[in-house]
């Protein structure tokens, strides 16, 4: 089954609770009652120690897991009534407004969020006063989210233009989206309809999105397993060494890779494994004199040729 944030968000507040009243449950136990794999909720759990009744950390929510139990160390101190200061009652309210205003936001959800923001107000009083004098604005990205968000809720197709690091383009296609996740970035796992394959999307790569009246319905496909990482390339993939200066330093984060070792001018000497390292000639036109192939050594031949093809072409044309 997919799951978008808001249904992890309920699922890890439910979480809690059961955990509060079930000290050493087993992890197999706690996985099958809620419905999803051991790794999901191992993910659960190395997230909620990073909740708790205070944004200044010092009441966070302490629980642990051997890999076959699970413990809360501080169950009665959560238990208290929460107090908040003038600060955090501010950022809660500032905060709780900014996430009401996004598009693609269940109209249940908004609503349940402004009721929760009005007890909030009158509890705070005059304490928490500054909120609304202050406001904040999602970057494009969280535009994105809520209408991916509101495709896998309404079981909708989405049209997008997105972008192509790779090929140094932007595209066109309808996707039925699958499922939202984070490793570093925050993706998109859909089934693209211009491919007819399984596609991964990064959200501040999508230059335009729109939710279509047509239903989603991608095929049955088997979720990935993410818990080591978005891209892993196999073991016998061929090993492609590129040495980029500062201004290359943007492969690191655009192209997965084993290693990024930094250099003394700024630059970096980054190990990547993938099944095509042809496909990597384009990147080394890309970067020109801000980078080049340094291994294979017929991968980098292969560059430098193409390199001085492009450069008597453009020559041809002067």
């Amino acid at each position: 089954m997919a799951t978008n944030a808001i249904d992890q968000t309920r699922r890890m507040l439910s979480l809690v609770t059961y955990l509060r009243e079930r000290p050493g449950a087993h992890v197999t136990d706690v996985a099958r009652a809620f419905g999803i794999t051991e790794d999901e909720l191992i993910s659960d759990l190395d997230v909620l120690p990073m909740c708790g009744t205070s944004f200044r950390g010092g009441d966070l929510l302490d629980i642990d897991t051997d890999g076959d139990r699970i413990w809360w160390h501080n169950p009665d101190d959560v238990a208290e009534p929460l107090k908040l200061a003038a600060d955090e009652a501010t950022a809660l309210l500032v905060a709780a407004r900014a996430v009401s205003t996004l598009p693609g936001l269940r109209e249940g959800d908004r609503q349940a969020l402004l009721r929760a923001t009005a007890k909030l107000e009158a509890a705070a009083g005059e304490e928490a006063s500054a909120s609304s004098r202050l406001s904040v604005t999602f970057e494009s990205e969280g535009g994105v989210f809520a209408d991916v968000d509101r495709a896998i809720s309404e079981r909708r197709r989405l049209w997008l233009r997105y972008y192509s690091p790779a090929r140094d383009e932007l595209t066109e296609r309808e996707v039925d989206p699958i499922r939202l996740f984070a490793v570093g970035h925050t993706y998109m796992e859909a089934w693209c309809r211009l491919s007819e394959a399984r596609r991964t999307f990064r959200l501040d790569r999508v230059a335009e999105i729109k939710l279509l009246d047509e239903p989603s319905v991608p095929p049955e496909i088997e979720l990935r397993d993410l818990s080591e990482g978005l891209v892993q390339p196999a073991a016998d993939d061929p090993e492609v060494v590129v040495q980029v200066g500062p201004g290359g330093r943007w492969v690191a984060e655009y192209y997965p890779h084993d290693s990024a070792e930094e250099l003394p001018d700024g630059g970096l000497r980054i190990t990547l494994r993938t099944p095509d390292p042809a496909s990597l000639r384009r990147l080394a036109l890309r970067l020109g004199r801000d980078g080049h192939i340094v291994a294979p050594g017929y991968l980098a031949v292969s560059a430098r040729q193409a390199a001085r093809e492009a450069l008597t072409a453009y020559d041809g044309q002067a």
